[in-house]
């Protein structure tokens, strides 16, 4: 009887199933926690005793256009998320493109308490060069 060795060839696989496994648990991890990350800051809304609530049959979509305490900027479209760190220049073009596409909608300005009376004035007027007739400033009532 004749030995003959066989060849084996050598295949270099890889196994993905543990990665599949990883992948899988990361995915729940960030879907369980996305809910709890917010993009937007605490803005200290100075108190009124007249002010009124905007309610939806006012205006079919609201543009909100909020300066932090340290004067950042930030944009918000029928209620969505508060986009931060934009320019007065970028706030602007956003603001009136939206403007076109719905010629209804609100435009309110919000300005924390402790923000320089000066910035909210800037933002107003560049607001109101740009076309917009109508701005809103938003408060909120005093606790009864």
């Amino acid at each position: 009887m004749v030995y003959q060795s066989k060849r084996r060839k050598l295949t270099a696989e890889i196994n993905v199933v543990p990665y599949i496994d990883v992948m899988l648990v990361l995915l729940i991890i960030f879907m369980v926690t996305a809910p709890f990350i917010t993009q937007g800051v605490d803005v200290d809304l100075p108190h009124t005793q007249t002010a009124k609530m905007a309610s939806d049959k006012d205006s079919s979509a609201f543009i909100i256009v909020e300066i932090d305490q340290n004067g950042a900027l930030g944009l918000s479209v029928n209620n969505g998320d508060m986009e931060r760190g934009l320019s007065l220049p970028d706030i602007l073009v956003r603001v009136r493109a939206e403007l076109v596409l719905n010629p209804t909608s609100l435009v309110l300005v919000g300005g924390d308490g402790r923000v320089p009376y000066s910035k909210i004035i800037v933002t107003l007027d560049a607001l109101n060069q740009e076309g917009v007739s109508s701005v809103g400033l938003m408060t909120e009532p005093f606790d009864s």
